[in-house]
C-alpha cells in the first residue's frame, strides 16, 4: 500500500432495489456529504433522485455500449471513480441492491484505492436475493440455497443438489461466451435446458422472477414448466428460480453416529 497525495477517500453504496424505500440512512449519508457522486444505476428516474440528495451527480452508464467488452467498460467505469479520489475528493459511488453483488466495478474501485493508500469502503444494500426470499415465501434455511449466474452455471460443470433451491442470475443473458452482449436468446436458452435436464424433469414448474425497482410496481413472478423457457420473454434482470424437485435423503451413518454423541454428552 502506497501512502496517498491527497486527502481522497472512496465510498460504494448500495441503494437497494425499490426506489426510495431501500436506502439506508448511512447510505443517504454517503451521498449528501460526498464531493462527487457517480451514479452506477441505469434507470434515469433513479438519477434524478439522486440529484435531490447532491448537485453533482454523474452517470456511469455511458460507458455501456453494444458490442463492447464489459471488462472495458468496468475499468473505464472504476478510472473515472479513481480520477476524483486521487484529486482529493470526497467521492460516493452509488448502486442498485447490494454494490458488492453482481457488481465488478465497485469491488475494483475499493481495491485500487485500498492499494493506493485511499480509505475505501463498501456499504451494503438490500439486494434482489433479499427481495426474492421475501416475495417468493423462500427460507434459506429449511432446505438450502444454491445461486449461480446461469452462463457461469452452464460453462462449468456444477454439483447441483436438487433437493435445495436453485437460483440462477442473469437468466437473460444464459450462454453468453463474449461479455459484450446484454440479452442472448431461445437457442441459448434451449441449451441451458438441456443443462437443467441432468438434474430436472422437464415439466419441473420453475419460476421468472424480477424485483420491484419502482414502489408502484410489483414483482415479476411467473411460473412454468422448464421445457418452455425459450418461449419466455426474457432480460437481465429476470432471475430463474428452481424448486427442489426431490426430497431430501438422509444419511442414516451419520445421524447414528451423532445419536451417539448425544447420549455419551447426556451420561457424562
Amino acid at each position: 500500500m502506497s501512502t496517498p497525495t491527497s486527502t481522497g477517500r472512496l465510498a460504494c453504496v448500495g441503494i437497494g432495489i425499490t426506489l426510495g424505500s431501500h436506502i439506508s440512512p448511512l447510505a443517504r449519508s454517503h451521498i449528501e456529504n460526498a464531493d462527487v457522486v457517480f451514479a452506477g444505476v441505469s434507470d434515469g428516474i433513479v438519477e434524478l433522485w439522486l440529484t435531490e440528495m447532491h448537485a453533482d451527480v454523474r452517470s456511469l452508464q455511458p460507458y455501456y455500449r453494444d458490442g463492447k467488452p464489459r471488462q472495458q467498460t468496468y475499468r473505464e467505469m472504476v478510472d473515472a471513480i479513481m480520477a476524483e479520489v486521487r484529486a482529493g475528493k470526497r467521492v460516493c459511488a452509488v448502486f442498485y441492491g447490494h454494490p458488492g453483488v453482481f457488481a465488478r466495478a465497485p469491488h475494483r474501485a475499493i481495491e485500487v484505492a485500498r492499494q493506493e493508500g485511499y480509505p475505501a469502503q463498501m456499504e451494503p444494500g438490500i439486494s434482489s436475493e433479499d427481495c426474492l426470499y421475501a416475495d417468493l415465501g423462500i427460507d434459506p434455511g429449511t432446505c438450502g440455497c444454491q445461486h449461480y449466474e446461469t452462463s457461469q452455471y452452464m460453462l462449468y460443470r456444477r454439483c447441483i443438489d436438487p433437493s435445495a433451491w436453485l437460483v440462477l442470475w442473469q437468466v437473460g443473458l444464459a450462454g453468453d461466451q463474449t461479455n459484450k452482449r446484454f440479452a442472448t436468446g431461445a437457442a441459448y436458452r434451449q441449451v441451458l435446458i438441456e443443462v437443467l435436464a441432468r438434474d430436472y424433469p422437464l415439466d419441473h414448474e420453475v419460476i421468472i422472477y424480477r424485483a420491484a425497482t419502482l414502489p408502484i410496481q410489483s414483482p415479476r413472478i411467473e411460473r412454468l414448466p422448464l421445457q418452455a423457457l425459450p418461449e419466455a420473454d426474457l432480460t437481465m434482470a429476470d432471475t430463474l428460480v428452481i424448486p427442489p424437485s426431490r426430497a431430501m435423503q438422509p444419511d442414516p451413518e451419520i445421524r447414528a453416529r451423532l445419536t451417539a454423541l448425544d447420549l455419551a454428552v447426556a451420561h457424562a
